[in-house]
């Protein structure tokens, strides 16, 4: 991009100072600047770019994209614009040769499920040979061949830019997102033409960030807003902001629902432990998921599919094969039908109403005798308002009920325990342990030979935050060595 392309894309209130003929790469960071750069100061809740203008300048950027003047700034033009927040997405996405042009994206936003969704649809895809990608919470997908962590559920503008950009070069035709609160509310995502919107559902989350529902609502609203008469908006509308998040899209709305006959009603035929099968009107799928909100997730993507144009047979065939996202509802048991050994299963839900949905499951679906253990905790430095919460969740459902530590960041392990104990009616038959290794070694070794195990909270994460330190820790991993040591203890014992 030349100097007059950026200053005519930018639009300024002012440019102070004569700037370069090429422009070099678009940085938010300043601490990762290279002489040439463009430095872009964004106005973020604990930081403000604006403050690192000078060091920006000082590591090597000739332009700087700002919000008001800096003072004494030499060899360096300044940008006056506006709002750069609102700017960052869309020029990041022109310097990076406007790669959304050549994709079509689906978007997926909720409290619960966009991890499920999103990568049964890239699942799907993939099986159905189509060159597509993938961008969440677990990871990053680049076609079939190459894959990455993600540190977010929707990374900085600049990143997803570069990313799509690379999606494009390997072949790329479709790219599917998971689209988090934060990135709505902070415009992460402003320059991404979406064609396809999900919404799966709305609950109690995130209120340390957003402070109310309606302002939580409101941010994953503008996902359905941003769509044009050309896109489709897939949404539940047995959820209670179902109907209201896509009122006023202009694209085309398609409503599921298990329980209302005016829009595409979907019935559950059967499930249990060894999946769902679901009618979609004339549609018949079968998938190895378990458990309603499974349900609801795989007909979301299924409508986002045909959205896309095709068949719907293929894509039910397609299904079979197809294993849902890691960490969610994922049995940890080497054999798929355990003997002599609890049945493990580690879920990331680690929000009430994602805790309710995971142990309801699993509760209706014990036989007799069998008895669930619910093992959970909660994150630190994150909305207090939810430990209660889900200490009551795990009371009414769980048989046999540990408290352990989840990643507890800056807080005291042992605090935020306390506050998770102050929401059950009856402490004694409850049981807390603050290492998590511990927690998870006890709840198997303890359970009953044909029990049911829910590790929840972490689900797909291999590290544990503590102190502000991340060390390698994975719940499957940590499931798995208490199943052998289980095992090994039993031969021993000769039983």
């Amino acid at each position: 991009m030349t100097f007059s392309e950026l200053i005519t894309f930018c639009n300024p209130v002012s440019v102070i100072g004569q700037g370069p003929n090429e422009i070099g790469m678009l940085c938010q960071d300043s601490r990762k600047i290279t002489p040439g750069d463009t430095f872009i100061a964004i106005r973020g809740i604990s930081s403000d770019g604006h403050k690192y203008i000078k060091k920006a300048v000082k590591n090597g950027a000739t332009v700087i994209i700002c919000e008001e003047k800096t003072t004494d700034l030499e060899n360096v033009v300044q940008i006056i614009v506006k709002n750069t927040r609102s700017l960052i997405g869309p020029l990041a996405q022109k310097m990076a040769g406007n790669p959304g042009d050549e994709l079509t994206i689906i978007g997926i936003t909720g409290t619960n499920g966009k991890t499920t969704v999103a990568t049964l649809i890239w699942q799907v895809l993939t099986d159905l040979g189509q060159p597509a990608s993938l961008l969440g919470t677990v990871e990053k997908r680049f076609n079939r061949t190459q894959s990455a962590d993600s540190a977010l559920t929707t990374a900085d503008p600049i990143e997803i830019a570069g990313d799509m950009k690379k999606m494009v070069q390997m072949g790329s035709k479709f790219l599917v997102m998971e689209v988090s609160s934060h990135a709505l509310a902070q415009q992460r995502t402003n320059g991404i033409p979406f064609y396809v919107a999900v919404f799966t559902n709305l609950s109690h989350d995130h209120l340390d960030y957003h402070k109310t529902e309606k302002h939580y609502a409101k941010s994953k609203k503008k996902l359905f807003d941003s769509l044009d008469a050309t896109g489709w908006a897939i949404t539940n509308v047995d959820d209670p902001y179902g109907e209201w998040i896509t009122k006023d899209t202009a694209a085309k709305v398609i409503g599921l629902s298990f329980e209302k006959h005016n829009t595409v009603q979907a019935d559950i035929v059967k499930s249990d432990a060894s999946g769902t099968q679901i009618d979609i009107e004339d549609l018949q799928l079968k998938t190895s998921l378990i458990g309603k909100f499974n349900a609801y997730n795989a007909v979301q993507a299924v409508l986002a599919l045909t959205a896309l144009g095709f068949d719907g047979s293929h894509i039910a065939e397609s299904f079979q094969r197809c294993t849902g996202a890691p960490g969610r509802m994922e049995r940890v048991n080497e054999s798929p039908e355990p003997v002599g050994e609890p049945i493990v299963v580690v879920d990331y839900a680690h929000t009430p109403d994602a805790l309710e949905n995971v142990s309801q499951t699993l509760a209706s679906l014990k036989q007799e005798g069998q008895k669930l253990t619910i093992l959970f905790g909660c994150g630190g430095d994150r909305d207090k308002s939810k430990r209660p919460k889900m200490a009551a969740i795990a009371e009414k459902y769980g048989d046999r009920v540990i408290v352990t530590s989840d990643n507890p960041r800056s807080e005291d392990p042992e605090a935020i325990i306390k506050d998770i104990l102050a929401g059950f009616k009856d402490l004694s038959a409850i049981h807390h342990n603050s290492s998590r290794k511990e927690a998870i070694e006890q709840a198997i070794l303890e359970a009953g030979d044909n029990d049911i195990v829910l590790i929840a909270g972490k689900g797909h994460e291999t590290y544990q935050e503590i102190n502000g330190e991340r060390s390698h820790f994975d719940d499957r991993e940590e499931a798995r060595e208490a199943l052998k040591k289980r095992a090994s203890s039993k031969t021993a014992g000769g039983d």
